[in-house]
């Protein structure tokens, strides 16, 4: 119930200590506001390290080949390992956990032209699977299929960014697009879960790309396969393991080499990400916890000193039938309503902060720093546990406080 009353005696008590109750009540803002922003940008490191997984499909392995680090039966150490189309067969046949499978020759800094609009990009010759590897979306035309392969079709797959940057408008489909010189015929427009990053590059299909712009027709820069999301994260490193040591058989080197063929497990990676994001958020969570608590502690101790400013008035309330419930209440009251205003608006502030700072920052890593509503509402229950908690003890205090005692008090 609404007591008019007690309200007079709170704020009053505030104008006769406006400096100490103002240095109070800060403490509680700042620690709230350093927690919002904090967790803030905690999520916004979350946002950026999962859309770098997203950009390709998180259930596969990415393998490429590496150098030999020890000697083994014979061979010198120093050995380069070159993956060829023969390691892509034996992978996406031999082992049946695999569903999809794609080998990739890229060309790194293509150069990219049509009419007279030039760019410098990236070419990749791959199979068709490898649009559900890299999390392509066709948004016109289509993409490459096992039909280009047999035929030998001089097509290509453009992103979006070398669409705007090279085309200038036009419709690309069916439009010859020179690749270091060779034609290919644009069929296809994607986009890419990744974003931008991950659309400047040209999809052709395989086998026309090793024949007619590599000098080693057979070799490949990485071979990748994808595997079913059920999969736990145990059974996809036996996979890994499994097709290391085939490679170690095919090419012999030591199968305690791992730098030999360097096998990329997206899933172990998102998860390892996933547990160092999970620590930072402790850290943020400890951190802002902490500073609330310093804060807590102030308000505790300025109510401590108002209960020992006013021992004479309570003992006086106390004689006159004021039940040590009453007197709780009234000091608690005062506490929480410290904690509470002075918290609401830290959260205020640091919500403000982050929705006017957040949609500037862009960044590989750092996307989209945001504060969701459960975040808002455990901030909330924070700050009505923070006041309950600073103004315990000094109400508990002066409700023992004996009224003969408080009368003899100076």
């Amino acid at each position: 119930m609404f007591e008019l009353d007690k309200w007079q005696e709170i704020f009053a008590t505030i104008r006769k200590n406006k400096l100490r109750t103002f240095l109070t009540g800060f403490s509680v803002a700042w620690g709230i506001f350093m927690l919002v922003v904090l967790l803030a940008a905690g999520q916004g490191l979350q946002n950026g390290a999962m859309s770098e997984f997203e950009a390709d499909a998180i259930y596969s392995l990415w393998i490429n080949g590496g150098r030999t680090t020890m000697p083994y039966k014979g061979f010198r150490a120093n050995r380069p390992i070159v993956l060829e189309n023969r390691d892509f067969q034996a992978i996406s046949g031999d082992f049946e956990q695999v569903e999809v499978a794609s080998a990739n020759k890229r060309f790194w800094s293509s150069s990219i032209n049509y009419k007279n609009e030039y760019g410098t990009f990236e070419a990749r010759a791959v199979n068709p699977d490898m649009q559900k590897l890299e999390r392509n979306n066709i948004v016109k035309g289509r993409y490459l299929n096992q039909r280009d392969l047999d035929d030998f079709r001089k097509v290509a797959v453009i992103g979006q960014l070398i669409e705007r940057e090279i085309f200038k408008g036009e419709d690309p489909l069916g439009k010859s697009l020179q690749v270091n010189g060779v034609l290919f015929e644009v069929v296809g427009v994607y986009t890419d879960d990744g974003g931008e990053d991950e659309e400047d590059n040209v999809y052709i299909p395989l086998n026309v790309g090793q024949k007619v712009l590599s000098r080693q027709p057979r070799q490949l820069s990485q071979i990748v396969v994808g595997y079913d999301e059920k999969t736990s994260l145990k059974d996809s490193k036996a996979l890994e393991n499994a097709v290391f040591a085939s490679l170690a058989n095919r090419f012999g080197f030591n199968p305690k080499d791992q730098n030999a063929v360097r096998i990329w497990n997206r899933q172990e990676n998102m998860q390892e990400a996933v547990n160092v994001l999970m620590g930072i958020k402790v850290f943020i969570w400890v951190i802002g916890i902490g500073t609330i608590i310093a804060g807590i502690v102030g308000v505790s101790n300025i109510m401590m000193i108002v209960v020992k400013e006013r021992t004479r008035e309570i003992g006086v309330r106390k004689a006159l039938g004021a039940t040590p419930g009453s007197i709780v209440a009234l000091i608690l009251q005062e506490s929480i309503f410290i904690t509470a205003f002075a918290g609401y608006i830290g959260l205020v502030l640091g919500v403000l902060l982050v929705n006017v700072l957040g949609s500037t920052i862009e960044h590989d890593f750092f996307k989209q720093p945001e504060i969701d509503l459960n975040l808002a509402l455990i901030t909330l229950l924070i700050l009505v546990v923070a006041g309950t908690l600073a103004g315990f003890f000094p109400a508990n205090r002066a409700a023992r406080i004996k009224p003969i005692e408080a009368l003899r008090d100076e």
